[in-house]
């Protein structure tokens, strides 16, 4: 297996569970302020990478076909709702359920293979669905109403996935895209709140102006070496390594920032573990039957 190719990926997903750090830095931001200054930044970031590779064509191109454009605005959107959901979470300290919207996000890409592209399960991937939908369920218990935030998360994220597989662009270009589509409503509305006197650029210090212009590089940078990875590593490799992004989510909420972890979460989240334990052994399994199968 390509040395460089799971260190970009393990680099990239490291990052995304490291970033929480970073956003912490933000809280006195308004969720939406942050979300508005991501977007404005990441496009100029991601735009600069684009033009420098003379790949500009391939943008203009992409506007002058509606289809493109249609399932671009969709997950652009998308992206805005699990980006703002996301720091929400992070500044109302709900960084612990954060990171299940990221363990159950495999699971749910599943289950909408199966809804909206007609996926046939295998018996034992079935069991896993119905073992992660019992651990929601005791959450929901629990909490005494379901984990939204990691619901919000999981099923923006996972229709984000599903509409990406009709959009012909690769990782930078398509967020590139989409964050275009964003630019005019984010910069209408950061000319409002400064013009209002509300805005963070006119109100706080140097450090919180240089952290909102570095949240395109934190964003821009994990992508850029996933987008690296995905060629030189399978598939497989990278549904493996990319629990490292919600293992480090849920350790900071629980170890660094002390957020509450109850029993009962423990065994919510347990059981959710265990179902995705069970999924990666068994899609494991059956790789070896079939690559046997061929060989034999």
């Amino acid at each position: 297996m390509n040395k460089k190719g799971i260190l970009y990926a393990a680099g990239a997903y490291f990052l995304w569970g490291v970033l929480p750090l970073f956003w912490k830095q933000l809280q006195s931001v308004p969720s939406f302020q942050t979300l508005v200054h991501r977007i404005i930044w990441s496009f100029i970031l991601a735009l600069v990478i684009v033009l420098l590779r003379g790949e500009g064509g391939r943008l203009k191109a992409a506007f002058s076909d509606r289809k493109t454009l249609g399932y671009l605005s969709l997950t652009a959107a998308l992206l805005a709702t699990n980006w703002v959901v996301y720091i929400w979470a992070l500044n109302n300290g709900h960084l612990v359920e954060a990171s299940l919207g990221y363990f159950i996000n495999p699971l749910m890409s599943v289950l909408m293979g199966v809804v909206f592209l007609r996926e046939r399960l295998r018996p034992a991937q079935w069991g896993v669905v119905g073992l992660a939908a019992v651990g929601v369920g005791y959450l929901w218990r629990i909490y005494g109403a379901p984990p939204w935030i990691a619901l919000a998360l999981a099923g923006s994220f996972g229709f984000y996935g599903l509409l990406k597989k009709f959009a012909p662009l690769d990782a930078l270009h398509g967020m590139t895209f989409e964050l275009s589509i964003m630019l005019l409503p984010a910069l209408g509305y950061l000319i409002y709140v400064e013009s209002q006197g509300m805005g963070a650029l006119g109100q706080d210090g140097w450090n919180i102006r240089l952290l909102l212009m570095a949240t395109g590089v934190v964003t821009v940078a994990p992508i850029w070496l996933f987008n690296a990875a995905a060629p030189l590593i399978p598939l497989s490799a990278l549904g493996i390594l990319q629990y490292i992004n919600p293992t480090f989510q849920f350790l900071n909420g629980l170890v660094v920032y002390g957020e509450p972890f109850s029993s009962g979460q423990l065994i919510g989240f347990s059981i959710i573990w265990t179902a995705l334990l069970i999924y990666w052994l068994e899609g494991m399994l059956y790789r070896k039957k079939a690559a046997a199968a061929q060989a034999g």
